[in-house]
């Protein structure tokens, strides 16, 4: 595939087939995916503390609430009924529905069950700036890129599963504040995910025609991985090397 650099494939090998352009989405994953972010290491591996591991859930919450507003924008980019109803499935996920608990509140449960306010997690007040900005900048991307650009910055969920697998266990394994209920949100997750991935990836390689488009379809998903890594980076400059911003979240001592 294409030398890539942190923000494309760099354009050197056009992508002249479907089956290619999964590969260098799969080759994208394989380097860029957040599973390899050390913050995630540190998480999986138990060596963070619980006020570390609640700013995570804090933090992560603002990214999992606007994951349907970003979803609706999606919808609002097609004139074709057949994606928008694809699509809006992935709404219900996280918002749930009358009578049925979606993904919101199931992230919710797990920052309950960290010890953390509601009411204080919902505000987002105490989340860092670079949380804010980055996924910000994700709704703007599929308000503003082509209708293919905002399907393809989905495709993260291509590698979504092992990510959660290890989370479940290693988390379960490594932290006695952490017991299987408030692990629910990714349980589910492991169904969700796959089949979500699968529309988005046909979806790509059947409209992306063009080398230029399958290149587009590329940029897409490392602007996303962008998005989820620098998240982690935040994280990790300001709960683990201890460079809190003024007025985000300030874990009890002890």
């Amino acid at each position: 595939m294409n030398a890539m650099t942190a923000f494309s494939i760099n354009g050197a090998a056009p992508l002249q087939t479907a089956d290619e352009l999964e590969a260098a989405l799969r080759q994208i994953g394989a380097a860029r995916y957040h599973n390899l972010h050390p913050f995630h290491r540190l998480l999986h591996g138990g060596k963070l503390n619980k006020g570390q591991v609640q700013a995570w859930a804090l933090n992560r919450y603002y990214y999992q609430s606007t994951i349907p507003i970003k979803d609706a924008v999606v919808i609002s980019r097609f004139r074709d009924r057949a994606t928008r109803v694809e699509w809006r499935h992935r709404i219900e996920d996280h918002d749930g529905d009358l009578g049925s608990e979606g993904g919101i509140e199931r992230w919710l449960k797990l920052t309950e069950g960290l010890g953390l306010d509601s009411a204080y997690v919902e505000s987002t007040e105490g989340i860092l700036p670079a949380t804010r900005f980055a996924v910000d900048a994700y709704v703007h991307f599929v308000r503003d890129r082509s209708p293919l650009e905002a399907i393809a910055s989905s495709l993260t969920e291509l590698f979504a599963p092992n990510l959660h697998e290890e989370r479940i266990s290693g988390m379960l394994a490594h932290y006695d504040f952490v017991n299987p209920d408030i692990m629910s949100y990714f349980k589910r997750r492991l169904t969700q995910a796959p089949r979500d991935a699968d529309f988005a990836l046909e979806y790509v390689k059947r409209h992306a025609t063009t080398p230029a488009e399958r290149e587009a379809v590329c940029n897409a998903l490392i602007f996303k991985t962008n998005v989820l890594w620098a998240q982690l980076d935040a994280l990790h400059h300001a709960y683990v090397d201890g460079h809190i911003p003024p007025g985000a979240f300030v874990p009890r001592v002890g």
